[in-house]
């Protein structure tokens, strides 16, 4: 299901750029170019009460790109499955598993318009490997799996990776999805998550969050390391388990010691 990417200046159009948006203030922390003056104003809003939310996004691609390529290089996983997948940066998913696995399949997941403009930058590929695109959202896990299957043969593991967008569906409901998605997987497949918590920087973290949510129609909510842990139910964490994001399988001769940080993230092997 290959988009095709729409004309920006009609995708500006529906956007509101006028109200905050949680992947361009990702992006202007991440030191992108795809951001408005709302959304650098509430990004400057947060690092004041909160100011290791910057390194926390930068931890988040770490984490995704350290967790990536373990499963394609070690795990010999060879399909992957990103929903939430915001805005194109470095080391997207797919560049990094067909790094280590030139036949790796990755379909990218979003249902935001902006995102959709730039799939373009998403859908380059290996000769060995493909990429897709498919414009649906998380709460609909059915339409995903559906358009995921013209690329990826969920008859085979999967690595599901939802990084950063838990946190937008606030109820009970994120565990039926998660579990939703994971059923449909072949036993060998992985889950791949982050989300915010407060249990490093307490009332900074909730004064962000209450910040975030009066300015924004997208709300947040944060979970317990406790609550996190459930969408592992059923799998099998792999080493360390449940973390801090800088804490999971650092790198090898990183400079200083890792730190905690309110973002916690795990991987996870379904039997």
């Amino acid at each position: 299901m290959t988009p095709t990417p729409q004309d920006p200046s009609a995708v500006d159009r529906l956007l509101d750029t006028g109200e905050p948006h949680s992947a361009r203030v990702y992006d202007y922390w991440l030191g992108g170019k795809d951001h408005y003056p709302a959304d650098r104003a509430m990004g400057d809003q947060i690092l004041s009460v909160l100011p290791m939310i910057g390194e926390m996004a930068v931890q988040n691609r770490a984490f995704l790109r350290r967790a990536v390529h373990y499963l394609a290089a070690e795990r010999g996983v060879r399909q992957f499955l990103d929903v939430g997948t915001g805005l194109p940066t470095a080391n997207n998913t797919h560049e990094v598993a067909q790094a280590a696995a030139p036949e790796s399949r990755v379909v990218y997941v979003d249902n935001d318009p902006l995102v959709l403009t730039h799939a373009r930058a998403l859908l380059t590929s290996t000769p060995e490997g493909r990429t897709d695109y498919v414009d649906a959202d998380l709460r609909d896990p059915d339409t995903i799996l559906r358009e995921a299957a013209r690329t990826l043969d969920l008859d085979r593991p999967v690595a599901l990776t939802l990084l950063g967008v838990l946190f937008h569906i606030p109820d009970d409901s994120a565990y039926e999805i998660i579990a939703r998605l994971m059923d449909a997987l072949a036993p060998g497949s992985h889950l791949v998550v982050t989300h915010a918590t407060n249990a490093v920087t307490g009332e900074a973290m909730d004064e962000a969050v209450r910040q975030w949510n009066a300015a924004s129609s997208t709300p947040i909510s944060l979970r317990t390391p406790e609550q996190f842990a459930r969408f592992l139910d059923g799998l099998e964490p792999v080493e360390p388990g449940v973390v801090s994001i800088p804490l999971w399988r650092p790198e090898a001769g990183q400079v200083g010691e890792p730190r905690e940080m309110d973002e916690y993230g795990a991987v996870a092997r379904k039997p």
